[in-house]
């Protein structure tokens, strides 16, 4: 067995940090390119916008909505607000429970997502998928679910 040191990576701890870690820096960016050049979104948006056009009746709470879109509360109200004015989403109070906001996806904003989610698609597949064979992506999902780094769904 390598000798461990809790001060310094050896060797392949070091190339399998410096893999990952290069891919959650570079990745969105590349990803968000063409989202941004081809539809006007950013990557959060199109997430957010994605993930409440799936939801029953289009319509989710916000801190589920934040969960899911990996972002603060806070930078999810940012996100709807500027969808709001685009006509995208709105927001109202649950009538489940008054002390949730759901944000909510207009017919507007579902055409929008079903306008952006081609150019989505086909990045992911590009930059994403087609490099890997079938083991290589099964892998992937292997190593999010041991990292605890999948969301639901």
């Amino acid at each position: 067995m390598a000798e461990r040191s809790d001060v310094w990576l050896n060797a392949g701890e070091k190339e399998a940090w410096t893999g990952l870690i290069s891919l959650l820096l570079l990745m969105p960016g590349r990803l968000e390119a063409p989202l941004r050049e081809e539809s006007g979104l950013t990557l959060f948006e199109y997430l957010v916008l994605s993930h409440v056009s799936e939801a029953p009746e289009r319509r989710l709470r916000m801190s589920d909505l934040a969960f899911l879109a990996n972002g603060s509360l806070s930078r999810l109200s940012n996100v709807v607000t500027r969808l709001e004015k685009r006509g995208a989403m709105s927001r109202h109070a649950d009538p489940d429970d008054g002390r949730y906001t759901l944000a909510v996806l207009t017919d507007a904003g579902f055409e929008m997502v079903r306008a952006a989610a081609p150019v989505h698609v086909r990045a992911v597949r590009e930059l994403v998928l087609d490099p890997l064979s079938a083991a290589d992506q099964q892998a992937l999902v292997r190593i999010a679910a041991k990292l605890k780094a999948r969301l639901p769904g």
